[in-house]
């Protein structure tokens, strides 16, 4: 198949799903071409199979804001005329699946009939889609999409909670490329990080209030109080530079370490005890899963769609949103005891391996060729 896939493709999970989807259906033969405005971030090569179109938005004095949908919409046109592109899949509602159907009529007036499979991702139903600017046109392209999937079963609920949905809804899983995730580093690179008898804990996001980053640094704390160990910080955004004005209130500055945005995460995981994800809502919870693909246990909260990843007293602990007591409690229970500790790490691999891309790409394949065959019977 020739697919085109449009996605963000920054550091968020949806362009991190989007853009292993797209390279691994590459490696089993399908000609991909990724849409959008940057190169993605996890796209490390491009081959033979892996195509990636750049969306110039020119800039024009009239308009405040430059009207990206436009420009997507006309370049989805543009590269599925020029290489025959045969089904669109994007990745989050906004504006991606609007931009989608508008590529899709004007194609459809040349006689090129091209189904368009929307994936939704999370933020794009329960924040930015719900709110009432939005949610009509995000209603119209769920509805008007050949295929809809979602990331959990959790998102899906809430889609149908919040929207007048009339497609049925595929749930497929976020996914790990476990042989991607074997870890090759020396145990003298831990040392960069922690001294041998000291644990290290690790929280990776994007920083935003939904991430309750106060309740990382508080969590961290308590451990600390306990057993020796480090707090590593990956990623940036608004909530970085209070986290560290608390590290410093709290005096453990000098136990965290603030990476921002790093290309080293599995270096990172390879070395790490326990991940914490005490967020608000996840509606998958893919950074949990990458840690515990490394055999990294998991604390977290028990909303959105993080219990369908973090299995309860296995793979980590689930938890109340803001109960920094019983995150703080179940995380010893993890470290304190190295047997212990090295049983959770063998369950959270165990756990992971479930969600193997291998398994959940196929998925997808089915998804496409039924969606290509529905369309060819409405011609």
């Amino acid at each position: 198949m020739r697919i085109g896939i449009v996605c963000y493709p920054t550091f968020g999970g949806s362009g991190v799903v989007a853009t292993e989807l797209g390279m691994e259906l590459a490696k089993k033969g399908h000609e991909i071409h990724f849409i959008t405005y940057n190169q993605p971030v996890r796209l490390d090569s491009l081959s033979k199979n892996v195509h990636y179109h750049e969306v110039h938005v020119p800039e024009y004095p009239l308009f405040l804001y430059q009207p990206y949908e436009l420009a997507l919409s006309s370049k989805i046109v543009d590269m599925a005329r020029l290489h025959q592109i045969e089904l669109l899949h994007v990745h989050y509602a906004i504006p991606h699946a609007y931009a989608a159907y508008m590529a899709k009529q004007i194609l459809k007036e040349e006689g090129i009939h091209i189904p368009v499979v929307t994936t939704l991702h999370g933020t794009d139903i329960t924040l930015v889609g719900s709110h009432p600017v939005y949610k009509p046109a995000v209603t119209f392209s769920i509805n008007k999409s050949d295929a809809v999937t979602a990331v959990s079963e959790d998102l899906k609920a809430q889609t149908q909670r919040i929207f007048k949905v009339k497609k049925e809804i595929h749930v497929v899983p976020n996914f790990i490329d476990l042989d991607r995730h074997q870890p090759n580093f020396t145990d003298c690179q831990r040392t960069l990080m922690a001294k041998d008898h000291e644990r290290i804990i690790t929280h990776i996001s994007n920083f935003r209030k939904v991430k309750q980053i106060p309740d990382v640094i508080q969590i961290f704390n308590n451990i600390q109080k306990e057993i020796p160990a480090k707090l590593m910080m990956v990623g940036d955004g608004p909530e970085r530079e209070p986290a560290e004005l608390l590290c410093k209130k709290l005096g453990i500055e000098n136990k965290v370490v603030f990476f921002g945005n790093s290309n080293e995460i599995d270096k990172i995981l390879c070395f790490s005890d326990l991940f914490l994800l005490p967020s608000i809502s996840e509606s998958f919870g893919l950074a949990a899963l990458e840690a515990m693909a490394f055999g990294v246990p998991v604390i977290s909260t028990n909303a959105g769609g993080i219990p369908e990843v973090n299995k309860q007293g296995y793979s980590g602990f689930l938890s109340n949103v803001n109960d920094i007591e019983d995150m703080s409690k179940n995380a010893l229970k993890i470290l304190k005891r190295p047997e212990d500790l090295k049983q959770f790490k063998l369950n959270a691999k165990n756990q992971a391996s479930i969600y193997n891309i291998h398994k959940i790409v196929p998925k997808y394949e089915a998804i496409y060729k039924q969606a290509l065959k529905d369309i060819a019977a409405l011609i």
